[in-house]
């Protein structure tokens, strides 16, 4: 609920079927005067533009010039993209010969810096692919798949935006490229990771929504921080194709983070589909509601469904709730409850859910093959290919890590760690399901997190102590299985 004094603790519903600071915005001029920017939704700037309110460079100026003025404070971004007004131009030409392409014509967007935007400096929050910052600066020849269908659905990309550092942090968002992310309703509160930078720029009106990524929370964990709607799509929903991984093979996703359920919905219509970009999508196929999740929106959904309460079956941390926490989900479930929903507590007891979750096997592989592959995708106009051409030209070693502390690229489908995790994940999913069906379940009502969010100092002893210890409940799980979540 924006606004609601809640920011503490979130729920989520998990469904089934280039310097060391970012460079400052161009100063702009003659914003409409009349364009207020703040909590400004994508449905309502399409009635906007039908009432031709402003037009959608005036409406990119206005939130440049926020950009500008508080950008110092919370360091949202990484870097801007210098074409975003003259996108907006064009877009305002096409919607005078021809109308609106859809739902996100002249909507300004933020991507994580993560993913490419062709012929800018892709970052992943690593000083070692910046020159600004004493490495090589990695510049894609193409846009990521989903950065392709963001534009070809017409929205501005304003900029990109901060992650930590390869996106290895769920609870903070620090890069050794472009430094601290603050949370913009309590700038002493963690603003969650490891898409932080976008959670920010969302929640300070920056931008109307962005694209976030998660391998283990990292979509959660931030829009749960700020009050955010945040989607973690079903693996292979999405294209990852151009985006930097951390596990493409088995949890990557790349997701919307959103103000509002429909702008939410509306951005996976743009996002989700199979595209021979991304193989792993044509897993979708079939698999999507006819007319897209936007218009499958319905304010009764929940009459006569069944959810499952969160419990000590599901996993053994952050459990009990922190006592603000357990208060705030009953009466959540009161909501559900009064809606017509059903619920059942703690269906995964005596399951063996936790014992068999904790016999994960690692997949030691997988992070060297997905690293090539996005590599060699960067085309021929890029400065390096593989880890070695880039520790050739940057003189420094990847990561700090020698030779021997690198698997080999090998796919991990030819490995028996590949096998084996995938051994595993057939049992688990077994198993969660046979749950699902002996309750008859719809889907899982859990909070997001177990305990209010956390202080951006958690020692004031030790101002750099930076555990990662969000209190998330629903992931690491769901991403190992590869199920969506809302937050």
């Amino acid at each position: 609920m924006r606004g609601s004094g809640r920011a503490g603790t979130a729920i989520g519903l998990l469904l089934l079927s280039s310097g060391c600071d970012a460079p400052a915005p161009t100063p702009v001029q003659d914003a409409a005067p009349d364009v207020d920017v703040v909590e400004l939704s994508a449905e309502q700037i399409q009635a906007d533009y039908a009432e031709d309110r402003y037009s959608a460079v005036q409406l990119t100026r206005a939130f440049l010039a926020r950009i500008e003025r508080y950008e110092d404070l919370y360091n949202a971004f990484v870097s801007m993209n210098p074409d975003a007004l003259a996108t907006a131009a064009a877009l305002d030409a096409e919607y005078a010969a021809t109308g609106p392409r859809g739902p996100l014509h002249g909507v300004p967007v933020v991507i994580k810096d993560n993913i490419d935007y062709g012929g800018q400096v892709t970052t992943a929050g690593y000083d070692g692919f910046s020159a600004a910052t004493g490495g090589v600066d990695m510049i894609p020849d193409d846009d990521a798949a989903v950065v392709t269908r963001l534009r070809e659905a017409g929205a501005i990309i304003l900029g990109k935006t901060n992650l930590p550092d390869f996106a290895g942090h769920g609870t903070r968002t620090e890069s050794s490229v472009a430094g601290v992310t603050l949370n913009a309703y309590d700038v002493t509160r963690i603003p969650g990771g490891s898409s932080g930078g976008t959670a920010t720029a969302v929640n300070a009106s920056f931008a109307v929504l962005g694209l976030g990524t998660e391998t283990g929370g990292s979509i959660q964990n931030p829009s749960a921080a700020q009050a955010l709607v945040g989607v973690k799509p079903t693996y292979g929903l999405v294209p990852l194709e151009g985006v930097v991984p951390l596990n493409g093979s088995y949890a990557d996703v790349v997701g919307p983070m959103a103000r509002s359920v429909y702008d939410a919905a509306v951005a996976l219509d743009v996002l989700a589909g199979p595209t021979p970009e991304d193989l792993a999508t044509y897993a979708a196929a079939g698999n999507m509601p006819g007319d897209g999740y936007a218009a499958a929106l319905d304010p009764a959904a929940l009459a006569g469904r069944r959810f499952g309460l969160v419990g000590e079956g599901w996993r053994d941390t952050w459990l009990p709730l922190a006592e603000e926490t357990e208060a705030i989900y009953r009466d959540a479930v009161a909501v559900i409850h009064e809606r017509g929903a059903e619920t059942v507590e703690d269906p995964f007891a005596g399951t063996g859910f936790v014992e068999l979750y904790a016999e994960r096997p690692r997949v030691p592989s997988a992070s060297a093959y997905d690293m090539l592959n996005y590599f060699l995708g960067l085309g021929p106009g890029a400065a390096f290919h593989s880890v070695e051409e880039w520790e050739a030209l940057s003189g420094r070693s990847f990561r700090d890590r020698d030779d021997s502390e690198r698997p080999p690229p090998a796919r991990p489908s030819a490995t028996e760690e590949g096998d084996a995790f995938q051994g595993w994940r057939a049992d688990i999913r077994a198993l969660f399901r046979s749950v699902l069906e002996e309750h008859d379940l719809d889907g899982l009502f859990f909070p997001q997190a177990g305990a209010p969010i956390g202080d951006l100092v958690e020692d004031p002893e030790r101002p750099d102590y930076n555990p990662n210890n969000h209190p998330e409940l629903p992931s690491n799980v769901i991403n190992d299985i590869g199920l969506p979540v809302v937050t």
